[in-house]
């Protein structure tokens, strides 16, 4: 259960609550919740794809893309990262009607009481309840907003390059300011002779995919399965020169729910966090999903921290693995389906 969605359905719960816009509301960051039924019309952006599929399973209307338009209320449950949330305010902003009313919900351990004065000082007015280790507050746009803060912020919801290369990627995207030092591990060992199809799950933003393409000639196709839109969308560009041969598939995807083609090699680097907590079942999901997916004599490789237990996944799954290499970090576990 999400506490800072029940945090947030609070503010418009009792005899005090705030009263509900006829009009509709826009909820980024959207997560299904039973009082939301009641509602006349609700608007959801989720870039997450189990997410998304969970407010899609629940019956709540849902855009791909960001809306365009205004609404009277719009609601935020941001991301783990600052750069995100504050990027995710500005995108609140553009989308409020005037005289509209933003609503923001966050766990404390998530620096909720740090971002509710952050919005304070753009905004100058601000209420918050605190209820379940979480914190929401809200603000009335009265035409007294400070729009050159909200600036600043849009300004962070644009893509940027990664220092010192040409990859683009966004806020709040994995590794969204450096290539992960576990990724370029793995790309450094990867054989130049990978040939046929592969998948690359938990693509990220593309780098495993773009280093496979440059440096495996004998791969005919690369399918990138990622749940994150919005890192789907800047592998998109930062793969654009592999276009052309079209090589290169991408696939907004929950890698749990399986992958629908066999492939003559897996590489990955799983994720192994749900929100802000540590979810080793996350990256199990993920390795049993590879193990299933591979055809007969295929490689599966895999980069992990030292510390998951996968080699234990792989003792069951019937396939022949090695530890291919480690630093005090990383390690990488290579198999092949026999």
């Amino acid at each position: 259960m999400r506490m800072e969605l029940e945090t947030l359905m609070l503010v418009f719960s009792g005899d005090e609550g705030l009263a509900v816009p006829a009009e509709g509301a826009l909820f980024l960051g959207a997560v299904p919740h039973g009082a939301l039924r009641a509602w006349s019309a609700l608007t959801g952006w989720q870039p997450l794809k189990p997410l998304a599929d969970a407010w899609d399973a629940a019956g709540f209307a849902r855009e791909d893309d960001l809306p365009a338009g205004r609404w009277p209320l719009v609601m935020v449950l941001p991301g783990k990262s600052r750069d995100e949330t504050l990027a995710w305010f500005a995108l609140a902003r553009e989308r409020l009607a005037p005289g509209g009313r933003m609503v923001v919900a966050m766990p404390n351990k998530a620096g909720a009481g740090r971002f509710e004065k952050e919005l304070a000082s753009a905004t100058g007015n601000i209420s918050s309840i605190q209820k379940h280790k979480c914190r929401a507050f809200h603000a009335v746009e009265d035409g007294k907003w400070n729009e050159e803060i909200f600036e600043s912020w849009r300004l962070l919801a644009e893509r940027r390059l990664i220092p010192e290369t040409q990859y683009l990627t966004q806020a709040g995207i994995f590794s969204s300011d450096h290539v992960d030092p576990g990724s370029a591990l793995l790309a450094n060992h990867l054989p130049s002779h990978l040939h046929g199809s592969v998948a690359d799950l938990g693509a990220g933003w593309g780098y495993l995919t773009d280093k496979i393409l440059q440096n495996c000639r004998k791969v005919s196709r690369v399918d990138l399965f990622e749940a994150d839109r919005r890192a789907l969308e800047s592998a998109e560009r930062n793969l654009a020169r592999w276009q052309p041969e079209g090589v290169a598939h991408f696939h907004w995807h929950d890698v749990t729910q399986g992958l629908p083609s066999q492939y003559d090699a897996i590489v990955m680097n799983p994720p192994f966090h749900t929100g802000q907590a540590t979810d080793v079942d996350l990256g199990r999901a993920f390795l049993k999903t590879a193990i299933s997916s591979l055809k007969r004599g295929g490689k599966l490789f895999l980069v992990a921290n030292r510390q998951l237990p996968y080699e234990a996944v792989l003792e069951t799954s019937g396939l022949a693995w090695r530890k291919a290499a480690e630093d005090k970090i990383y390690k990488l576990l290579f198999a092949e389906k026999r």
